[in-house]
């Protein structure tokens, strides 16, 4: 069945979507809006020049959030990669997609979105865009599981499931090998995301650029990681900010592109991180925010997110809360683009807030463990201030259940999460444990599904 079948798609002919009833004006409406979403790899909040002191230097990233849309408690729909791709690209938990886990060698079921699942890019390439992926997929390893057979028209980047180096790499574009030694790898990316633009300039496109900096392996130029050990940094936080430095140019190389174009006025632009920083590397800063990778207090799923549209969005911090799941109803909202059948969408279109309007902050849900999914472990609830959280135990393979009691904490008033007010609201512990249990049953259900 196609997914035309399987979730129909059709062109609101009108600038103002009925679900939202608010108005965004084309510049050109015989032309939808291309959609760019750049996707960083282990990036952390505190990784922006303007949130660290100026120790790292993002002068592209720090200018693209002071000019557009900055999402003050946006969040990863998961505290590792491959769950968090799966949901932003589909708008669905990623347990419904099939795609639980990281290791794509290790559980290749477990990593594998389904071929019923439909992504944003199935959603958009009927309606004339043409779709494109640069960089990492990480959602299924398998030509038959790869992007080429979710919607994408062009491939151009790795499954994620090899091990590579930043200074010699292998891609695939479309379905061929190329054997890269002479380029470092993010240039290479963002190059390549260049010439995507210039190829589909006049067609409505949707391209994906899925950097791997700064994830591990940790490599950078010698001359670049020399200028942060030469700040005092240790030789993985400055080889760290040296990766992200070069993907920063990069994102502006694109969005000059754009301009040289003329097309910034008619392309969303999206920034975001997949998850929080990743513990093996060491630690660097990050504001007050508590864990990282892997674990789903605020280090491990609040990440920045940027939404820029020239001429359309003035710049605004926004306080409401939002999560990967919310990207594709967004993104379908703001291209026009109604879906008739949007029930099995788990996101809501936050594109109101994006134009000034009011949204209430839904109930969010995360859980995480390595291997089959256990919900008594590392996994939490988000309700307005409130967030209610059964610990984290371990990286470890398949963990029992785990009796550790819930904790509560209030994030307004303590975003470090160090105050668990578990013992003084019994009431709320309870029904927050019910919404979760009942997510969990319901997600769990849609991925034993055949």
């Amino acid at each position: 069945m196609d997914s035309m079948n399987r979730l129909l798609i059709s062109v609101g002919i009108c600038v103002c979507s009925c679900s939202a009833g608010f108005a965004v004006e084309v510049p050109n409406p015989t032309k939808s809006p291309n959609v760019i979403v750049i996707l960083a790899d282990d990036m952390a909040l505190g990784d922006f020049s303007f949130r660290n002191g100026g120790i790292s230097q993002t002068p592209n990233l720090d200018r693209m959030a002071r000019e557009s849309v900055w999402f003050k408690q946006a969040y990863s729909a998961s505290c590792v990669c491959a769950p968090a791709r799966a949901a932003m690209l589909t708008g669905r938990y990623p347990h419904r997609t099939g795609v639980v886990t990281l290791n794509m060698n290790r559980y290749p079921k477990l990593t594998r979105l389904k071929h019923e699942e439909i992504t944003l890019a199935e959603m958009l390439k009927p309606q004339g865009y043409t779709t494109g992926l640069i960089g990492k997929w990480h959602c299924g390893t398998g030509e038959e599981f790869g992007p080429l057979h979710h919607g994408f028209d062009e491939f151009e980047g790795f499954s994620g499931s090899q091990d590579l180096s930043y200074f010699r790499y292998s891609l695939t574009v479309n379905r061929q090998i190329a054997e890269v030694t002479d380029t470092y790898l993010t240039d290479d990316l963002s190059q390549r995301a260049i010439e995507f633009v210039r190829r589909h300039r006049d067609e409505p496109f949707f391209l994906h650029l899925a950097h791997y900096a700064p994830h591990r392996p940790l490599e950078a130029p010698a001359e670049r990681v020399a200028f942060y050990q030469q700040r005092g940094l240790d030789k993985s936080t400055a080889t760290i900010y040296a990766m992200i430095e070069i993907m920063d140019r990069g994102i502006g190389q694109l969005l000059e592109e754009l301009d040289r174009l003329k097309l910034s006025e008619q392309t969303i632009v999206i920034f975001a991180s997949d998850n929080g920083p990743d513990p093996i590397t060491g630690t660097r800063f990050n504001g007050v925010l508590r864990g990282t990778k892997y674990e789903i207090y605020e280090g491990g799923i609040h990440v920045p997110l940027i939404v820029q549209w020239k001429g359309h969005f003035r710049p605004r911090k926004i306080d409401n809360v939002v999560h990967f799941v919310d990207l594709v109803p967004t993104v379908l909202e703001l291209c026009n683009i109604e879906a008739e059948s949007p029930s099995n969408l788990d996101g809501d279109s936050f594109a109101p807030l994006l134009v000034g309007q009011h949204r209430e902050s839904p109930v969010r849900y995360w859980q995480w463990n390595r291997g089959r999914p256990n919900y008594t472990h590392n996994a939490a609830v988000r309700d307005g201030d409130w967030k209610f959280v059964l610990p984290f135990v371990t990286r470890k393979t398949n963990p029992m259940d785990s009796d550790r009691p819930p904790a509560l904490y209030h994030l307004a008033n303590d975003p470090a999460e160090t105050n668990d007010l578990a013992q003084k609201h019994p009431e709320r512990i309870a029904r927050m444990k019910e919404l979760l249990k009942q997510w969990s049953r319901s997600v769990e259900t849609d991925r034993l599904r055949e």
